[in-house]
């Protein structure tokens, strides 16, 4: 679970161009802590993950389950530092938080958005099994909306 503690492994999300290229960009201070506040203090704040390498103990990223846009589904999103990419890191844990969103929690269906442009996000998407349900415009930006269906 996502703590206060937590805050500066976040801000190096929301400071890595990489990162938010297809998030909006990077952010400054006041707004990182309008968002780290809004998600410390999510209903589902419990469902906010800090990622670490199990080795090194090093920050990789973070994952989370919260309410979806539409006010009506979980969406499963994730950040990860770019010298994890490529790893299989952000799979195995994509996988895991799928697994205990439908097994665990019984949701019905998780649905993740990703810039149509981010081909990487994309792809890693239907390779945890979640397959493209529709393409909407949203922030400027056409979105990719994907879903997996609990059992």
């Amino acid at each position: 679970m996502l703590k206060e503690s937590d805050s500066h492994h976040i801000k190096k999300l929301y400071d890595n161009e990489q990162v938010r290229k297809y998030l909006g960009g990077t952010v400054n201070e006041e707004s990182f802590k309008q968002r780290f506040h809004e998600m410390i203090h999510s209903p589902n704040k419990e469902h906010y993950w800090t990622i670490f390498n199990k080795s090194s103990q090093e920050f990789v990223g973070m994952v989370f389950l919260d309410t979806y846009h539409d006010g009506i589904h979980t969406e499963i999103g994730y950040q990860f530092l770019p010298q994890f990419w490529g790893r299989g890191i952000a799979r195995e844990v994509i996988n895991k938080v799928l697994h205990y969103g439908i097994h665990t929690m019984q949701l019905d269906k998780v649905v993740a958005e990703t810039q149509s442009q981010n081909k990487a996000s994309c792809k890693l998407l239907l390779s945890v099994g979640m397959r493209l349900e529709k393409k909407i415009q949203r922030f400027g930006n056409e979105q990719s909306v994907f879903a997996i269906l609990g059992s």
